[in-house]
This record gives C-alpha cells, structure tokens and sequence, in this order.
C-alpha cells in the first residue's frame, strides 16, 4: 500500500513510526515531515495547507491511502478534494471536522443530540458578550476562540475582570484571528481531564486507549495553555466502569449525530473531557489525534495500524478486529523552546538524540526540528517528544526523564511532572 502522511510534527513523526512497520506497506511519504520521518519514508516538500499540490502529488504516486495529521488540512477540504479523484483519505471532510472547526457548531450539536457537556452561550459581539459577564455569568468560567487557534484558544477566567479582558483580547483585540470571532463563555466544569479517542467509519466505531494531557507549560499546571507539554497513558483517572460511559454516552451519541447532521464522520475524534461528579462531561472535540497523546498511543498499540486506518477511510471498520495494546504505560514529556509558546526561540543546535534514544523502550519524535548544514537545530516551539514504555508509570517517567536530560540545546524547557500526580493518585487511592 503506497501512503502519503501529511503533517510535519511529532504527531506525524510518531504515525509514521508505526505506519513504517506494517507489512502491508509498499512505500511512505510524508509531506512536508522533518527530520525525524526522512529516516522513516520520503518527505515531500509540500506544505500541508497546499491542497492542490498534496491532491496533484497523490494522483501522480498513485496513492492508496492519505492520512491527515493536523486539523487546518482537513477543514480546509484536504479529504473532500482527494474524493474527488477516488483516492481514499484517514480524516473526515470538511463538513464533518467542523466538529473541531468551529466549537459552537459542535456544542450546538452536543445539545440536539444530549451528548453531556457544560452550559455555554456563545458571542459575536463584544457588547454582548460583557453585558453576559456583568450581570449573567458564574465564576470561575471559561473563555474559548471557537475557531482553530492551535491548542490555545482556552482561557480559564477566575473572575469578571479576566473574563472580560479574556473576550476584549478575542473579539477586540483579535488575539487569535478568525478563529477568534466567535467566542463562547463556558461553565467551569470541576473534575479532572482526560483524552479519549475512537476510530470511526462513521457506521461503527473502536474505542482507543486513554490519555492524560499536560497543557500548561509550567509544573502544577501554572502558566499559559501549550499545545501540550506531555502526556500519560493509560489514564488512571479512567476505569473500566467510566470506559464504558464515554462509549455510550459519548462516542455512540456523536458518532450517530454526525450521521443524523448529514456528515458521516470517517477518522478518528478525540473527545476531551472533564471527569464530573455527574459523569464524563465534553469539553471539546478534536478531529485528529492529538498532540502529544499520539505519541504515547503510538507507543502502546500493539495491532498493525496501517489496516485500522484504510478502514475508517474505506467503510470496512466491522470487518477487523479490535485493536490491542501494550498493558505497559507510556510517559511522553515535550522539550520545549525557550520563549514557547508566544515566541520560541529558534536556531539553536541539538544534541544527545542517539544516546537519547539508545535507552530501553525509548523513541523520540521530532516535531519543531531541521537539518541547517547537516546539523540538527531548533525550528519550532515543541522541539522534540521523548517517550518511554515501563513497567508501571513510575519506570516509564523514570525512562522519559533520564533521555530529556541527555538531549542539550540552548533555551531547553520542560515540565518536570508529567505525570507525577496521576501516579500519586493511583498509589493513594487507585482509578476513579
């Protein structure tokens, strides 16, 4: 099977990792890549955002099957316009990754189809939006861009004065462009977070392991919203009883609604949630993998991925197999710019990556890396994913940590406890 990867971070690095070891691969191109994916496959200088080119690039390898990385492609209509010329796409149209396109069509569809999430209003105008904040909001609350903003879109506002200097930045100020334009002012929801995703065809659906984000940039959970500064798999918030929830309370429903809305959703949707006294509650979906959840799920999923994929694309998910997993945890810390994520600084030269990846059950993924006359340096605010399989979770971050701590480059940012108060809570009082 001749795959073309579109995407150029350490989520795609990781796709391509597991990709690169089906049987059923012929040959593996990743547009654009880095350097990590050269060693992997083909990179094929073509922006992911250049849908002429990646559709034209296709039509002449003759691809079987494209698998799109990141969001901005498959909202743009990266897998309508391969349709077009029959070649079959992991990723939904453009109608359908409007789930994580705009977050107030996607709540709009929560409420019709009762897939629990939190009391929201949603704002165009600014006057509106204040006159809400002073006389009907709760606090704490929170702020969301409903477009694309990367991962940062989300501000939790403990009071009316972050709240309204929150929507003034938005919808005055347009700190995140476009995506900005529309906002919506959200209940606080209390409990902890969790990633979840499933692959669907859009007839039938496979859960996936869970995962555990770490989105500020600072340890314990200070600083501004990243796109993510590592993450743990399995979630031991999660059990076998609230596993069984999120599949009918959550995947069945939104799966069900995408086809009742006219979209038949085929790919993957990453639910991220806030485990309530209530019961699992959305917070938002994504219509890609995530970054770094990828990662670690890259690292524990034991089946072939490569078939899982072509059959969401195709319509024969009822045909396989569920997938199965390493039962071993996975613990995967993000090296960061200095100056990440507002302004990373960029240049700086990388070293320790092979006696890094020399460690047990270790891989590294790059994400905002190049190669600038031979040498490896810094090109972007998450630079590289260092992740770890152990024995149990404190083996894993024990693995990850040791292989940050050889890697160098100026400006190096990490959080040192990635995972570290899911490991206090399993030890203290197991999963919820």
């Amino acid at each position: 099977m001749k795959v073309l990867l579109v995407g150029s971070g350490a989520r795609e690095h990781a796709l391509a990792w597991k990709i690169a070891r089906s049987p059923l691969l012929t040959r593996l191109w990743i547009a654009p890549g880095n350097p990590g994916t050269a060693a992997l496959g083909e990179n094929a200088p073509i922006a992911a955002t250049d849908l002429p080119a990646l559709v034209r690039f296709a039509r002449e390898q003759s691809i079987d099957l494209c698998v799109v990385g990141p969001e901005a492609p498959l909202v743009a209509g990266l897998a309508d316009a391969l349709a077009e010329h029959k070649i079959a796409c992991f990723g939904p149209r453009a109608s359908a990754a409007e789930l994580e396109g705009s977050k107030a069509w996607s709540k709009e569809v929560m409420v019709r189809h009762r897939v629990p999430t939190a009391s929201h209003r949603t704002f165009m105008q600014l006057a509106q939006a204040l006159s809400y904040l002073d006389a009907g909001a709760r606090y704490p609350c929170v702020v969301k861009a409903s477009g694309l903003a990367s991962g940062k879109g989300v501000m939790i506002c403990r009071n009316r004065t972050e709240a309204r200097d929150a929507v003034r930045a938005m919808l005055e100020g347009r700190r995140f462009g476009e995506a900005g334009a529309t906002v919506i002012i959200e209940e606080f929801l209390e409990g902890p977070e969790a990633s979840v995703f499933c692959l669907t065809d859009g007839r039938t659906f496979a859960p996936l392991e869970s995962c555990m984000d770490h989105k500020t940039l600072l340890d314990g959970g200070l600083g501004p919203n990243t796109g993510g500064m590592g993450a743990i798999s399995p979630n031991p918030e999660i059990s076998d009883r609230t596993r069984a929830l999120i599949e009918r309370l959550v995947f069945l429903p939104t799966v069900h609604a995408m086809n009742h809305e006219g979209r038949r959703y085929q790919g993957v949707i990453f639910a991220g949630l806030k485990l309530t006294a209530g019961g699992p509650k959305v917070l938002e979906y994504n219509a890609r993998f995530g970054d770094p959840e990828c990662q670690a799920l890259m690292m524990r999923i034991q089946s072939d991925l490569l078939p899982l994929l072509h059959a969401c694309a195709t319509g024969t998910l009822e045909n396989l197999e569920a997938p199965s997993w390493d039962p071993r945890p996975a613990c995967c810390v993000v090296l960061a710019a200095r100056g990440y994520p507002d302004n990373p600084e960029k240049g700086h030269p990388i070293t320790g990556i092979a006696e890094a990846a020399a460690g047990e059950d270790v891989q590294i993924f790059h994400g905002g890396t190049v190669l600038t006359g031979g040498r490896l340096t810094t090109a972007g605010g998450r630079v590289l994913t260092v992740c770890a399989l152990g024995a149990d979770l404190t083996q894993a971050r024990e693995r990850a940590y040791a292989a940050c701590d050889l890697i160098q480059y100026e400006g190096k940012t990490l959080r040192r406890d990635i995972g570290l108060s899911s490991l206090r809570l399993a030890e203290q009082t197991g999963p919820a």
